[in-house]
């Protein structure tokens, strides 16, 4: 039987070691490479085309977020599974629409990682079952297939990126010479359109927009 090729993705190398140990264990599975960072990550998988990519969010020298936009690009067939502390909205919902397969986070059990590893390998999708429902049933249409979110625009993007860097919606509306109603405006559409409910959740997704440094 073909075992499932696995490439892993995170820039702590204790982590990297417990889950080559984990899964090397699975007599359906293999590690085929290692990656610290996320453009290492993007390039392995384009030479070694593997079955699924474990990826962290939090890596140097390109995020998973990133890296997982990349990688629908160069590899639409490798299957990409987020493996991350994060279980904010704000986290969530950029991976799903950047084209993961699945979110696990590092606080479950290894039996979920394994499981989670197969089910997308085979073309599903995999949540965690400490990823809110409402993430899930947000971006999850028929079929079990990760909902592509709508677009949000330019001048959205701006209001949100502000509100990040912690500017009042009267800042902001000076700020780009428009009425503070239009940014609520603004603010309120590009929210809906991510599935965001708090502030919280505009900065995690500025984070991994690279909008802000993370400490």
């Amino acid at each position: 039987m073909r075992k499932v090729r696995v490439l892993l993705a995170d820039d702590h190398k204790v982590v990297r070691e417990g889950l080559k140990l984990l899964i090397s264990a699975q007599s359906d599975m293999e590690v085929i490479a290692e990656a610290d960072n996320g453009r290492m990550a993007t390039t392995l998988a384009q030479q070694l085309q593997p079955d699924v990519v474990v990826m962290d969010i939090s890596m140097p020298d390109m995020n998973g977020l990133k890296a997982t936009e990349r990688l629908m690009e160069l590899c639409p067939n490798t299957a990409v599974l987020t493996l991350t502390r994060h279980s904010d909205d704000g986290y969530v919902q950029p991976l799903l629409q950047a084209g993961a397969k699945g979110y696990v986070l590092k606080q479950s059990t290894a039996e979920e990682l394994v499981q989670a590893v197969r089910v997308v390998a085979a073309g599903g999708t995999y949540f965690d079952p400490g990823v809110t429902d409402q993430v899930v049933n947000t971006f999850v249409g028929k079929g079990g297939r990760a909902a592509p979110g709508k677009g949000v625009s330019k001048r959205e993007e701006d209001v949100l990126q502000l509100i990040a860097r912690g500017l009042l919606n009267r800042e902001i509306a000076e700020r780009l010479e428009i009425s503070i109603k239009t940014v609520e405006t603004h603010k309120s559409n590009a929210m809906n359109k991510l599935g965001m409910t708090s502030r919280v959740d505009i900065i995690n997704y500025a984070l991994l927009q690279g909008w802000l440094k993370q400490e």
